[in-house]
């Protein structure tokens, strides 16, 4: 199968139908073998009713439902599970994404090599205070911190090889950064393409300002997780070794200086009434507490079933 279209939904029942047709027309236009993948995340309205008839007049359209509305990353790691295309494209089912995008963004996969492709609405028809400039603030701070160069990485009308979405597993609301996910899992050819953004035609937004406060814990998550997951020691001993023998240098000075200002006999403070006696103390005890911290991740990763869980992409039998 050339390609898998994964659609997370909640509440779009006007705008399913004509995204349905807009995208049959556009892959049967180009002879591809494709499956729409719709899932429904606990919608309200009549989405689920919508998806079962496109599902009956096309055998091409799967439809997964959940009980209740969990999150856009359950719906897709879901979807990506089910994917079977050579090529896995996301879009939202807003209408906002154009599906006219879908043959360039399956060729930058197949014939450029990408493992991943994220679209950049570089004209956005949103509210300029309230999304354009927030979201220019975030995906500046997640360049900076990721170091992976996307203009919009939450973006998302995005292509993947089927390997990577395979290979990833996306919970909570990571949905934002898949790039950065991939990029952990050892898919680092990241492309970028620009893609038309529409104005929304149905409905409202389903996404408000906390997205920006939890998107940047998340992506701080995701980033620690990425670098010391594996090897929670490398930074909780580094930071707790240095900030003990910092603290223990101190108080070794302050000791010294009051002994030798005893035997001199010059007059001396109380070292209980000296602030770098706390801080020092303070250091000492939160060294301790970060070293043990990275001793007792790597015991429970000495017993996780996932601690050799890595991805073999070569052999040579």
């Amino acid at each position: 199968m050339n390609l898998s279209i994964v659609i997370p939904l909640f509440n779009e029942q006007e705008s399913l139908p004509e995204l349905h047709d807009w995208i049959v027309k556009v892959v049967e236009q180009n002879n591809y073998t494709y499956e729409i993948i719709f899932v429904d995340d606990g919608s309200k309205d009549n989405s689920w009713k919508v998806i079962n008839e496109l599902s009956s007049r096309n055998k091409n359209v799967k439809a997964i439902g959940f009980q209740r509305n969990y999150g856009k990353s359950p719906a897709l790691h879901l979807g990506f599970e089910k994917a079977q295309g050579d090529v896995v494209i996301t879009m939202d089912a807003d209408l906002q994404d154009s599906p006219e995008e879908i043959p360039e963004l399956y060729n930058m996969i197949l014939r450029d090599g990408f493992d991943l492709v994220s679209g950049w609405k570089q004209k956005r028809y949103d509210n300029a205070f309230t999304k354009n400039l927030p979201s220019k603030l975030y995906n500046y701070v997640n360049r900076k911190i990721s170091g992976i160069q996307l203009h919009d990485m939450n973006c998302g009308l995005k292509a993947y090889k089927n390997k990577v979405v395979k290979s990833i597993e996306v919970y909570g609301e990571m949905h934002r950064f898949i790039p950065v996910m991939a990029k952990a899992a050892g898919f680092s050819n990241i492309g970028e393409k620009v893609v038309q953004h529409r104005p929304r035609k149905y409905g409202e937004s389903k996404f408000g300002w906390n997205r920006f406060i939890n998107g940047f814990l998340d992506l701080l998550t995701i980033t620690f997780l990425s670098k010391f997951g594996k090897k929670p020691m490398h930074f909780f001993g580094v930071v707790g070794t240095l900030l003990f023998l910092l603290g223990f240098g101190f108080a070794f000075y302050l000791g010294a200086s009051k002994l030798y200002n005893t035997f001199t006999h010059h007059p001396a403070r109380l070292l209980t009434q000296r602030p770098s006696f706390y801080i020092s103390l303070a250091s000492m005890i939160i060294g301790s507490m970060m070293f043990l911290a990275g001793f007792i991740g790597e015991l429970i990763l000495r017993n996780s079933p996932v601690r050799n869980n890595y991805l073999v992409d070569k052999k040579i039998n």
